[in-house]
């Protein structure tokens, strides 16, 4: 791939992998609502947002170059980890749709008691890596689909994958005072949830397409 060629993808591939880790972060979950209460507390908010941020970049770029080492020396299971990726966001989108048809809500506890630093990047820790979904969300699944762009544009793909976890945290840890009403209200929540799952639907569509005819 040359240069002009390169530049050309780059942005779209970029794109493509900020939408796809904005997807799958943006949902209710232990590690959400644990950065929210510490931007509500501003207790270490941006020791607990650059952890939470720098571990899905360096799970990220595990998982892209890991998986590109083991798709570059198969290119049949290349395109059966597309297709099953093409179903897992399939399924995920359609999952999506069915919570904006329920009404729920991010309502973090400000109670308790504070947190040392040490306390807080142990729970920040424990939220990030002990949950056995970011190994199949973001290992296997951003890096496998990261792993089947061309080597010069997977670099772009995890600055957009990683950056999506930078920004998300920073709204949640740094916003949560202005936030925080908006997570409250189940109409918002069901707004999300539906424009992730028609992402999920494209994003779907787009990694079928390049199962069979490439970018």
């Amino acid at each position: 791939m040359n240069s002009a060629t390169t530049s050309a993808f780059a942005f779209p591939v970029f794109v493509q992998g900020l939408a796809l880790s904005f997807g799958l972060i943006v949902a209710i979950g232990a590690q959400n609502a644990f950065v929210l209460r510490q931007g509500l507390r501003r207790e270490h908010v941006g020791a607990v947002v650059l952890f939470c941020a720098a571990a899905d970049a360096v799970l990220i770029a595990a998982g892209v170059m890991g998986m590109a080492q083991a798709l570059g020396r198969s290119p049949g299971l290349a395109r059966a980890l597309a297709l099953a990726g093409a179903a897992f966001l399939a399924v995920y989108g359609w999952r999506a749709m069915r919570r904006a048809m329920h009404v729920h809500r991010l309502d973090p506890s400000a109670a308790g008691s504070s947190l040392s630093l040490g306390a807080a990047a142990a729970q920040a820790a424990a939220f990030t890596l002990l949950n056995p979904h970011v190994y199949l969300d973001t290992v296997l699944l951003v890096g496998s689909i990261g792993a089947q762009q061309p080597a010069a544009l997977q670099g772009w793909f995890i600055a957009g994958a990683a950056g999506a976890s930078l920004v998300w945290f920073s709204l949640l840890g740094f916003g949560a005072r202005w936030l925080a009403p908006w997570f409250a209200r189940p109409k918002a929540w069901q707004v999300l949830d539906g424009l992730i799952g028609a992402t999920m639907f494209v994003l779907s569509a787009l990694l079928v397409r390049h199962a069979f005819i490439g970018m």
